[in-house]
């Protein structure tokens, strides 16, 4: 009979040294994205974490010291506003959750739970962004002690396939229209695409944050895009990622000038573009820069490998409605023990502060855009 035993990591040395099992486990792990991936969470804990909060979660099938690793989970300790045991790559990440190895699924869930069931004796352990059908979502279903499902984010897909598929889906025959000119506008301005090369990461990204900067001069914008950190998590993680087959960087020419830079994250069930820059020239020029990305990561589903799904990812933009998505939302799933069950009770509060915060700031800026 198979021996499934839990073992906690607090050591980063160790996180770097897993690579090659994360590798196996991540394949076998129907559910995984891209975001589960070694490189992705091993480059985010070397820019954003903190000494001493590593909680690395490992399940191995056949004994701890040679056994396969079939389950984990990637941690990191929090202290505020509550302790919590969070997912490594944080807010960055679209989705959150734990992997599982597909042919061990009962018995490595098993010894999941109840090694994590321990460590929520001080802590509440707190999934956000979790995607419908995760694997944490099975480590839920089976929790007997406390446990919350709040809201999560809202993603936004589409159907994987050509770019006239999803043409087709615009609501009338005048927006398909549009549509089709707006690709002819881009043929007719020559702009070219194409795939970086593994040794070409570190620069593409570079310009990408560049691009990304100018197009979003005197408006808002996510400040950590534009900072060094997130930079430098991007190109550690990009690289081994392009080389695996997980991620495709692309640059757009425009007179022998990159315009654009777009990083599309890749599984085998989805394509989903994580973020882009994009020079103002672009827009100057009637260049819709929308309809050019949409074909860009289009292509990665429609070019086999069985990716049904294009991923839109966190947000509801308007330039992504446009195009007709299926709202997915995510969820926060939290999970305690009787010791915990306060902490659980507070984080639900918080949550509910915040979200009827932001209604009544929704509501007015709403009566003030009125007529």
């Amino acid at each position: 009979m198979t021996a499934y035993t839990a073992e906690l990591v607090t050591d980063p040395v160790a996180l770097a040294r897993l690579a090659g099992e994360w590798e196996r486990l991540y394949r076998s792990c129907g559910t995984a994205t891209p975001f589960q991936s070694h490189p992705w969470l091993h480059a985010w804990w070397r820019s954003y974490g903190r000494p001493g909060r590593l909680r690395l979660w490992l399940v191995r099938a056949g004994g701890a010291a040679r056994g396969t690793l079939v389950a984990a989970a990637p941690l990191t300790a929090v202290r505020r506003p509550l302790p919590a045991l969070v997912p490594l790559g944080g807010p960055l990440s679209d989705w959150t959750d734990v992997l599982v190895d597909d042919e061990h699924r009962e018995p490595a869930l098993a010894a999941l739970g109840d090694a994590l069931a321990s460590a929520a004796r001080t802590a509440v352990i707190d999934l956000p962004e979790v995607r419908p059908g995760g694997a944490a979502e099975l480590l839920y279903d089976r929790w007997s002690g406390p446990r919350r499902t709040l809201p999560g984010s809202v993603c936004l897909e589409l159907p994987g396939g050509p770019m006239n598929t999803l043409i087709a889906r615009l609501g009338s025959a005048k927006a398909q229209q549009r549509a089709r000119a707006q690709l002819r506008r881009l043929d007719a301005l020559g702009v070219e695409r194409r795939a970086v090369e593994p040794g070409e990461v570190d620069k593409a990204l570079r310009r990408l944050q560049e691009l990304h900067r100018l197009q979003w001069q005197g408006r808002k914008v996510t400040g950590e895009h534009l900072t060094d950190r997130f930079l430098e998590h991007l190109v550690r993680a990009a690289g081994p990622m392009v080389r695996a087959g997980d991620a495709v960087v692309t640059e757009f020419r425009l007179e022998d000038d990159v315009v654009a830079v777009d990083l599309t994250l890749l599984s085998p069930r989805m394509a989903g573009g994580y973020l882009y820059g994009a020079h103002p020239c672009l827009r100057e020029r009637k260049a819709d820069v929308a309809v050019m990305l949409l074909q860009a990561c289009a292509a990665h589903t429609s070019a086999g490998g069985g990716r049904g799904t294009l991923s839109l990812l966190r947000g509801e933009e308007p330039y992504k409605l446009h195009w007709r998505p299926e709202r997915v939302p995510n969820s926060r799933l939290l999970l305690a023990r009787a010791t915990t069950a306060p902490l659980l009770a507070a984080a639900v509060a918080r949550d509910t502060a915040r979200r009827r915060a932001k209604e009544v700031l929704r509501r007015r800026e709403g009566r003030s855009a009125g007529p």
